[in-house]
């Protein structure tokens, strides 16, 4: 398992093979500052990038679902989680729904958050991602010329 990202609440890890390349921007967000503005200073959650095959057999095991998926969350605690991610899923995904890949990423990230935080799919979910999504986008991709924005 290769560490992408590591601070005091936050593990971002990788199980994938070298052969795929994780945009630079994508590694560069504020995970910590991400989680302790969703989910409070406490809580301590991994992500892990996987691939195809092991996200259909966890989707299949926990959720019964036999199929890929692009993020899986679970919540061991109300202070404890863990979040799956696969990139090539999530590559696709992008494409369909108009969001760079990176951009997606973080969708995906602040998605499961929310999950782990105890929001279901619904209008009140995706308000909040909307919120998440702007104040984080601008803040990293320096391309776009935005500044994040303070609470």
């Amino acid at each position: 398992m290769k560490v992408i990202f590591q601070s005091e609440k936050v593990f971002l890890s990788s199980t994938l093979k070298n052969n795929f390349s994780l945009p630079k921007s994508f590694q560069k967000l504020p995970f910590q500052k991400i989680k302790d503005d969703i989910l409070g200073k406490n809580f301590e959650v991994s992500i892990i990038l996987i691939g195809t095959s092991r996200s259909r057999f966890l989707n299949k095991t926990y959720r019964k679902k036999d199929y890929a998926t692009d993020v899986l969350s679970f919540p061991f605690s109300p202070s404890l989680g863990e979040i799956f991610i696969t990139p090539k899923i999530a590559e696709k995904k992008s494409k369909m729904f108009g969001m760079t890949f990176e951009d997606y990423l973080l969708f995906l990230v602040i998605h499961a958050f929310l999950h782990l935080k105890g929001y279901d799919h619904g209008v009140k979910m995706e308000a909040h991602e909307r919120t998440y999504h702007s104040r984080y986008r601008c803040g990293h991709l320096r391309s776009t010329g935005c500044h994040r924005r303070t609470k």
